[in-house]
């Protein structure tokens, strides 16, 4: 039985959910004589917000399509485009999810590389025309075809599939790495993914080589069928160099760098990695059976299906932040004010001028200080526009809308004001009466603090409902979380601006109830606190820190400390001890590095500092990596259990979310509570799972 009959056959009866991608062909005369071209357009019949996806019936639809174009004979070429702004961006998650047998799964892959493959084996050449985003199985099957012009106007251009636990598996394995060599592939395949899904723009495919041909978007289409007239005709050659380097150690060191990367949490980037490597030797057939396999066992996995729930987490529950107020009560913001002018403060004032393009001013009682903030902003402006990001009128404009002032009058017609000095209570207290006494009454006073009470600090004001958390993640530019925090008076015209300047700001908020540190900081200093406790046991250093490897997580615990800085994890530590000392601990240890000083556990070298190791040295219980791996999870277990019961956020599902947009936990893990779930910790720690069964795992 064919590929297509063993899923016709597996199919039947089934309901998937598909939104068809549908093949639509037209005759197109080639100019210069070249002859007829059959030009199919992928179109779902929906707008570029629901792009193109495959899923069976619409690669059933596509091969019944060549199937008609094959027959007639009477073709000079072939050529896919596809809807207007979306080429096409891969399968269809939805029915991914709901497959339910090896077998199907199998299928999968054997239907996609079934049809794929007949673009790049029929009997006239093939051209791939790609308009808009290109995602996954989009650019698999434009890889299929014999030649591929790219707009420069293109977005996105990416194969993401281990970013959720999978490999690409319709031949992007086996093609890309043949055409640009397995360097680049390997960048495309692993790297920008494993880096928070990095994507690439038109114009960088075509300058790795992925694209033939690159023209501008108004006359793309026209200009590539001129294009692809010529080649037939002989006018245009094609050439691509032949990979002189050595495959292997490509290969090779690729896989170090995944290992530091993942140190083993997720079989997609080394299967991905395998497949790499055989394409230097496999046959076609070799090649895609191998990819069939690879796809068949992963999409069986729970890391995809932890993947495709912290995509849908990222993709929807972001954009509909529980609990959020009615949108038409935000208030407008016209002019925005920051208080402070350190780096927290400088990178404030870029992001609210870049994305909201009204007034920003800076306030600080030293002039020195504020010269420096001000200073920070245009130079990271002149950084935009030598990138390129920015065109030199936007950069001017940027310029001249961040200003600073020694009195905090600047404020008085200001909309929005955020303070974003020293994390102290009486401090920040004190910041926002002063604010108070100069701005509007319906001005928003935010704070950037990340442990504080929001009703603590806005209790002597004249108006507390008017006071909101808003807690960003550093750096502040890239991370894309916000925690939004109401206090116990903030009101819902307060709340709502808060939601509607974060989206205009481009980021993704959780509502999080006024409790100490919040959700991500919360989570991390428990976690932290009991990896420092492990070490200051006796457990060796290292031990302790690479005891969560398994998870796969950014960066070990002592990293982020470094990274972090002592003196800071040492405040939240004292923060969060206070709030609940039965739980949290301070480390003597800890409290010692930061009176020495010392940056963290490591030294310039990246090696443990032998100083600290001594520090550490006095324990007299020490663990396995097993055991501080269990403790610290089980840990974790009993907080998240104790903050949905206090209502910090609506559900597990934003935890889940706050540590994958926080703290960089990776999709494969789906966050935190479905790791927990699988591991048998939650049920075992707290009695329950934190997640229905099926979800964000094989169903049992």
């Amino acid at each position: 039985m064919s590929d297509i009959e063993t899923y016709k056959s597996l199919l039947a009866g089934k309901d998937t959910g598909e939104v068809v991608t549908r093949a639509l062909v037209r005759d197109v005369e080639l100019p210069y004589g070249a002859g007829t071209m059959a030009l199919i357009t992928l179109d779902n019949g929906l707008d570029h917000t629901k792009p193109n996806t495959f899923g069976p019936q619409g690669l059933l639809a596509l091969n019944d399509v060549l199937d008609a174009i094959e027959a007639r004979g009477d073709v000079a070429a072939v050529g896919v485009t596809g809807k207007p702004f979306i080429f096409a961006v891969g399968a269809d998650l939805k029915g991914a999810a709901a497959v339910a047998t090896h077998e199907e799964a199998a299928a999968i892959g054997g239907l996609g590389h079934h049809v794929f493959r007949r673009l790049g084996e029929l009997g006239v050449p093939t051209f791939a025309f790609v308009n808009g985003a290109a995602m996954g199985g989009g650019l698999e099957i434009a890889l299929h075809c014999a030649y591929r012009t790219v707009s420069s106007g293109v977005p996105a251009v990416a194969l993401p599939e281990c970013f959720l636990g999978l490999v690409p598996g319709w031949g992007g394995t086996q093609l890309l790495p043949r055409l640009i060599g397995p360097e680049k592939a390997i960048k495309l395949i692993i790297e920008n993914p494993l880096s928070q899904n990095r994507m690439i723009k038109g114009r960088d495919a075509y300058e790795l080589g992925v694209a033939d041909a690159m023209f501008e978007p108004a006359d793309f289409l026209e200009e590539s069928l001129r294009w692809a007239a010529r080649v037939l005709r002989g006018e245009e050659t094609v050439t691509r160099a032949p990979y002189e380097g050595d495959w292997d150690k490509a290969v090779a060191d690729a896989r170090v760098l995944v290992d530091l990367k993942l140190r083993g949490a997720s079989p997609a980037p080394y299967r991905a990695l395998d497949l790499i490597a055989l394409a230097r030797t496999a046959s076609r057939d070799e090649g895609f059976a191998a990819e069939d396999r690879a796809l068949a066992d992963l999409l069986m996995g729970d890391e995809l299906r932890a993947g495709l729930y912290a995509f849908d987490l990222v993709q929807r529950r972001a954009k509909k932040p529980a609990g959020a107020p009615d949108k038409a009560l935000a208030r407008k913001v016209t002019k925005v004010g920051v208080v402070g002018a350190g780096l927290m403060a400088s990178q404030l004032a870029l992001l609210f001028a870049r994305r909201l393009e009204v007034p920003v001013v800076l306030t600080d009682l030293d002039q020195a200080r504020l010269d420096k903030g001000v200073g920070y902003v245009r130079a990271e402006v002149d950084k935009l526009l030598a990138k390129g990001r920015v065109s030199a009128d936007q950069a001017g404009r940027l310029r001249a809308l961040v200003s600073g002032s020694l009195t905090k009058d600047a404020f008085a017609d200001a909309d929005f004001v955020i303070e974003a000095v020293f994390e102290d209570l009486d401090v920040k207290r004190k910041v926002l009466a002063e604010v108070e006494a100069v701005v509007s009454d319906e001005c928003v006073l935010a704070t950037n603090t990340s442990s504080l009470s929001i009703t603590a600090m806005a209790s002597g004001l004249r108006r507390p409902e008017r006071v909101v958390g808003f807690h960003f993640f550093n750096p502040v530019a890239v991370m894309p979380l916000l925690e939004i925090v109401r206090g116990d008076a903030t009101d819902d015209a307060t709340l709502a601006t808060a939601f509607s300047v974060a989206k205009t700001l481009k980021k993704s908020s959780v509502l999080v109830k006024d409790a100490p540190a919040f959700v991500v900081n919360r989570l991390l200093t428990r976690f932290m606190g009991e990896i420092t406790a492990a070490a200051d046991e006796g457990t060796p250093l290292e031990v302790a820190d690479h005891a969560l490897d398994g998870l796969g997580l950014p960066m070990t615990p002592f990293t982020l400390l470094q990274l972090v800085g002592p003196a800071v994890a040492l405040h939240v530590a004292e923060t969060m001890h206070a709030a609940f000392p039965e739980r949290y601990g301070v480390s003597g240890n800890l409290a010692t590095l930061v009176a020495a000083g010392k940056p963290g556990v490591y030294g310039s070298d990246f090696q443990i500092d032998p100083e600290v190791r001594t520090l550490f040295e006095g324990g007299a219980s020490p663990s396995t990596g097993e055991d501080v791996r269990l403790r610290a999870l089980r840990a974790l277990a009993e907080e998240i259990r104790l903050m949905l019961d206090e209502g910090v956020v609506a559900a597990a599902q934003d935890i889940d979310l706050c540590v994958i947009l926080g703290a960089g936990w990776p999709f494969h893990t789906g966050g935190i509570t479905p790791y927990l779930d699988r591991e048998g910790i939650s049920e075992a720690v707290t009695g329950s799972r934190f997640l229905a069964p099926g979800v964000a795992s094989v169903p049992a």
